[in-house]
């Protein structure tokens, strides 16, 4: 955890900010894989952690901003419980170490909400993404999960971004630190993948590097020689001399604080000359985006530096034609590349994404509906404070180039058999 006074300070501004009413912060629970002992790694609610920074499950805080009460709720370990879990702290020395004084049964909070609710007093909740929060809630409140997302507060969500988007010093080293775990992570990738290997024994190499540094990873690790899909999870294949592997992977740090970097190799001593020009654009772009970026300048600007640059860049190659501003302003260079040059970074691998897209990373501002484009999950313009990743890449995606090959999209502009020579090359993402 940080100082004490660091949650203090974090709680008061996030009362200041709402100003009235109850303030209810979910913890998370448990989450059983396949029956109730048999969980998943824990994993605390990350605005939680941010006001209260307290690792355990089963809490829920309450902030009554008229009366100045802060309570967390929670249940006390038994016994039965040391024989399994060993000695715990109580709910109340870990509420000690951020600033809060009063722990009480989490029974009670059912007859708190009753009485605001009673009374008309404002409760304020941010949108819950597990369902056994949302179950609480539709409990206490008689609020169905369907209806969470139009009566969840929007002051709060506003209030809990205007803080956390900001990180601190003491927040920028634990980035710090979880991003030096994670190129270690990569860097153990490049020198054990070899040619006869399965792409799973190149991610249980990813994943021993972070286990061993004392944390975890940050998401599923992607590890693949398929690198065109952007996602993928899947890690059955054979790599072979020639192909190319591409690694999504970061570390979460003990505090909770995420890595995330991508890595593109040949799982041969060298790049073939094809795969060294397509990766050579991907780094062009990279630096397209960063020489877009600058204080008080939409991140927006970053990501049409490197839309433009790789569709340059293929012009040269003979896979693209046309104006290049036109074509980007189209959505053409999105057959390449389909998604968004980054988002923020903090807490979580996509900083806040539980809190609405369109508030973290637009303003309220509504998100475009072109393919590509609204893909992107940051456009607003950057401040100080801000922690982004930077990640173009270009993939060739035989699916989609035969689909919009067949429906006459965007002939002006791609040249459709030079693409089609392409079709087996994958990705490369560099981030």
């Amino acid at each position: 955890m940080f100082d004490q006074q660091t949650y203090i300070k974090r709680r008061k501004f996030l009362q200041e900010k709402v100003g009235e009413g109850l303030i209810l912060l979910f913890g998370n629970e448990e989450s059983p894989m396949n029956y109730t002992d048999n969980t998943y790694h824990f994993r605390q609610d990350s605005t939680f952690l941010y006001y209260f920074g307290i690792q355990r499950p089963g809490l829920v805080a309450l902030i009554d901003l008229e009366k100045g009460r802060e309570v967390i709720y929670g249940e006390e370990y038994t016994v039965e419980d040391y024989v399994w879990r060993g000695p715990q702290p109580t709910i109340l020395d870990q509420a000690a170490l951020c600033g809060i004084e009063e722990v009480r049964p989490t029974k009670e909070l059912s007859t708190i909400l009753s009485q605001a609710q009673a009374s008309s007093t404002p409760i304020h909740f941010l949108p819950l993404y597990r369902a056994e929060n949302q179950q609480k809630l539709q409990s206490w409140l008689d609020i169905h999960p369907q209806e969470i997302m139009s009566k969840r507060s929007l002051d709060l969500v506003r209030a809990v971004i205007s803080q956390r988007e900001y990180k601190s010093q003491e927040e920028i080293e634990q980035l710090h630190q979880a991003v030096d775990v994670s190129v270690e992570m990569h860097v153990a990738a490049m020198r054990f993948a070899q040619p006869g290997m399965t792409e799973a024994q190149v991610t249980a190499e990813i994943h021993r590097v972070a286990l061993a540094a004392g944390g975890n990873i940050s998401f599923p690790i992607i590890a693949t020689k398929d690198g065109q899909t952007l996602h993928n999870h899947y890690h059955g294949n054979t790599i072979q001399a020639g192909d190319l592997f591409l690694v999504d992977a970061g570390f979460e740090n003990p505090m909770a604080y995420a890595g995330d970097l991508s890595s593109t190799f040949p799982v041969s001593p060298t790049f073939t000359p094809r795969q060294k020009d397509i990766y050579q654009l991907t780094l062009d772009a990279h630096q397209a985006a960063i020489d877009a970026l600058g204080l008080g300048i939409p991140f927006k600007a970053a990501h049409i530096a490197a839309c433009s640059t790789i569709f340059d860049g293929l012009k040269d190659m003979g896979l693209t034609k046309g104006n290049t501003e036109d074509a980007v302003e189209a959505g053409a260079h999105a057959l390449f590349f389909p998604c968004g040059t980054g988002h923020m970074m903090g807490l979580d691998v996509h900083d806040m994404e539980d809190l609405g897209e369109v508030w973290v990373g637009y303003e309220g501002q509504a998100k475009s509906t072109q393919f590509g484009l609204k893909s992107l999950r940051l456009a607003k313009p950057l401040e100080v404070g801000h922690v982004i990743t930077i990640e173009p890449g270009i993939y060739f995606i035989p699916e989609l180039m035969d689909l919009w090959r067949g429906q006459g999209k965007f002939n002006e502009f791609i040249d459709w058999d030079q693409v089609d020579a392409y079709r087996n090359f994958g990705g490369i993402r560099n981030e």
